[in-house]
């Protein structure tokens, strides 16, 4: 069986086209037409002011932190249940991350310890500079109570929605209700441009500020003039070419992805102690990734690294899901406001083959194998 990877690369037709456009025309440089007609596409897709195409979600996570004025002893209220990227530019800036476990519902951050942390923050005298959430696996975070606890205190909100293009709360697109939201374009996602992220904001001023400090802080003057330190963190054009084309595609990308959400949870519901993530009402999710989690007191404990182990011996790749960052050794000294369901999800949750490329037929290899394991 050839490999099957959890999200591989998916291209369509076009996006060769605008790459080549590039190299006939000699963009191949940062900044370009594909830049300017991809964070078009974004912008109209998200229903936002603007959007800048960056070299990174990661990059663009630490300008918004920049931009948000978090420095040197700041408090950044961060998500637990996530990939280290999100939280690794809270250092880059010096800054302190304190970590926020998830609810059940979603697996993202939790309000009510949100707000726990925030007054325990304000008693010492350290109210957080900004708070940084995350759209896990393309599934919403519970927006709502979470901006109004934000509003209340006053505390911006950088929206993580790396892994949620496509994804809807309340029929608003995730990455739209921040102050500033991140989305990621690196190759597994749900669209790519090899690498590559970007910032979104319904604030003209924070856009301009990320288009200033993100092209290395350069002076409008004809000779290269510096005042502030700068970042080299913008896209290339032919990076964009392969967005534009990508976005062109989404729609069907999403759908694809659902399709596979569902033909797992059918597959596997007369299964006892087989669970899903569900989505809330109100929400839609791009269903990046189908995630699975196996009841312990049915499996026993470790079902989920047996089955992954099993899988990788077909040749098939699947995943934990996310090793919260309170337990990463890298954030040990770091304070986090806990209620176990990250550490249990992380302790009986697998990642499965999910990406719109994988045919029916491999597909179904997965689901039988899979289900030779659990038998």
């Amino acid at each position: 069986m050839e490999r099957v990877w959890l999200s591989s690369p998916h291209m369509g037709t076009k996006e060769f086209e605008y790459v080549a456009d590039a190299f006939s025309t000699n963009w191949v440089a940062p900044l370009g037409p594909n830049v300017d007609a991809f964070e078009n596409q974004l912008t109209e897709y998200l229903g936002v002011t603007g959007a800048v195409t960056l070299s990174s979600g990661t990059a663009a996570i630490h300008l918004a932190l920049k931009i948000l004025g978090v420095g040197s002893g700041d408090i950044v209220l961060c998500q637990s249940f996530t990939f280290a990227a999100s939280a690794f530019p809270i250092s880059y800036c010096d800054a302190i991350p304190v970590f926020i476990d998830s609810e059940q519902e979603t697996w993202n951050m939790d309000p009510l310890l949100l707000e726990i942390a925030i007054k325990d923050a304000i008693a010492k005298g350290k109210k957080p500079a900004a708070i940084l959430l995350v759209h896990l696996y393309g599934m919403p975070a519970k927006m709502t109570p979470i901006l109004s606890i934000a509003t209340q205190y006053e505390i911006p909100v950088i929206e993580d929605a790396a892994e949620a293009l496509g994804s809807f709360y309340e029929h608003k697109a995730c990455g739209s209700f921040g102050e500033i939201g991140i989305l990621s374009f690196n190759g597994n996602k749900i669209i790519t441009t090899s690498g590559g992220g970007a910032l979104v904001s319904n604030k003209e001023a924070i856009l301009q500020r990320v288009r200033y400090l993100s092209a290395q802080a350069k002076e409008p003057a004809p000779y290269y003039l510096h005042k502030e330190i700068g970042y080299n963190y913008r896209m290339s054009n032919i990076c964009a070419g392969i967005g534009r084309g990508q976005m062109e595609v989404l729609p069907e990308r999403i759908n694809r992805r659902r399709e596979i959400f569902d033909s797992y949870k059918k597959e596997f519901s007369s299964i006892e102690g087989i669970q899903f993530l569900e989505e809330p009402q109100g929400s839609f999710s791009n269903r990046w990734l189908t995630t699975v989690l196996f009841d312990h007191q049915i499996f026993g404990k470790n079902k989920n690294e047996e089955v992954r182990v099993s899988l990788e011996k077909q040749h098939i790749e699947s995943r934990p899901l996310w090793k919260p960052l309170h337990q990463q050794p890298v954030f040990e000294a770091c304070k986090s406001y806990l209620n176990g369901v990250s550490d249990e999800l992380f302790a009986n949750g697998l990642c499965l083959p999910s990406g719109s490329n994988m045919t029916a037929e491999i597909h179904n290899k997965v689901i039988a194998h899979i289900k030779k394991i659990i038998s």
